[in-house]
Parts: structure tokens; C-alpha cells; sequence
């Protein structure tokens, strides 16, 4: 019985040696898995450091685009003002030609018949400056041809 004792105390011991070595090699697995855990969370930290660093300038450009723009934008609404004022002047400028224009139009209407009868005696006057040139024209001809002619009849 005692070898029955000591066999199944040889059982019990290999038994616990071969779960020891069992428990050995997993514990090594997971050692190696934690270190390489360990390892990617070093690098991932320092990847996060970088993209903070990133993040912190790109934020800080971002600021300073943004301070830009609005200053770009004022300038801009000033010069976008100083057009609508000259849009404006224009504007004021051609409406107040056209109701000159309008009250010429009316004027020139009005006084048609006044015009045509101006028209008329321009027309004439310059009918008789015309006339008078001519006579002019033809008395001094008479003068020339005659003083030769009582030269030949003296002749």
C-alpha cells in the first residue's frame, strides 16, 4: 500500500510539475505580450506628444489666419462702403441728368413752334446776307469794268 502511496504521490507530483510547466510557459506568453504592450504604448505616448505639438502650433496658425481674415474683412467692408458711395454718387449723378434732359425735352416740346419760327428767320437772314454779298459782289465788278471803260472811250 505504500507503493500505492508513493505511486500516487509520483502522480500527484508530476502532475503538479507538468501544470508548473504549463503555468511557466504562460506566464512567459503573457510577459512577452505585456512587454510588447508595454513597448506600443511607449511608442503611441510619443506619437501623442508629437501630434499634441502639432495640434498646438496648427491651432495657434489657425488663430493667427483667423486675426488676418478679420482685419482683411474690415479692410474689405471699407472698401466695399467706399464703392456703394460712388455707386451712389453715380447713381444721384445720372438721375439728375436725366430730369435735366426730361425738363430739356419738355422745354424743346413746349416750344416747337418758337423754334421752327427761329429756324425760319435764320434761314432768311442768312438768304439775305447771301443776296447782300451778291449785290456787293456785282456793284464792285460794275466800279471796275466801269473805269475801263471810260478809258477806252477817251482812247
Amino acid at each position: 500500500m505504500e507503493i500505492l502511496l508513493y505511486g500516487s504521490a509520483a502522480v500527484v507530483a508530476i502532475a503538479f510539475l507538468i501544470l508548473v510547466i504549463y503555468l511557466v510557459k504562460t506566464l512567459t506568453a503573457l510577459q512577452k505580450t505585456l512587454n510588447s504592450v508595454s513597448h506600443t504604448l511607449e511608442d503611441l505616448e510619443g506619437q501623442l506628444q508629437g501630434i499634441t505639438t502639432e495640434t498646438t502650433e496648427l491651432l495657434h496658425k489657425t488663430n493667427e489666419l483667423a486675426d488676418d481674415l478679420k482685419q482683411k474683412s474690415e479692410n474689405l467692408n471699407t472698401a466695399v462702403m467706399a464703392v456703394k458711395d460712388v455707386g451712389m454718387s453715380i447713381q444721384s449723378f445720372n438721375t439728375s441728368i436725366q430730369k435735366v434732359s426730361n425738363k430739356v425735352v419738355t422745354e424743346i416740346e413746349n416750344n416747337q413752334e418758337k423754334v421752327s419760327q427761329i429756324v425760319q428767320w435764320g434761314n432768311i437772314a442768312l438768304e439775305m446776307r447771301d443776296k447782300w454779298k451778291a449785290r456787293k459782289k456785282q456793284e464792285v465788278e460794275v466800279e471796275e469794268v466801269a473805269p475801263k471803260r471810260r478809258f477806252l472811250r477817251e482812247k
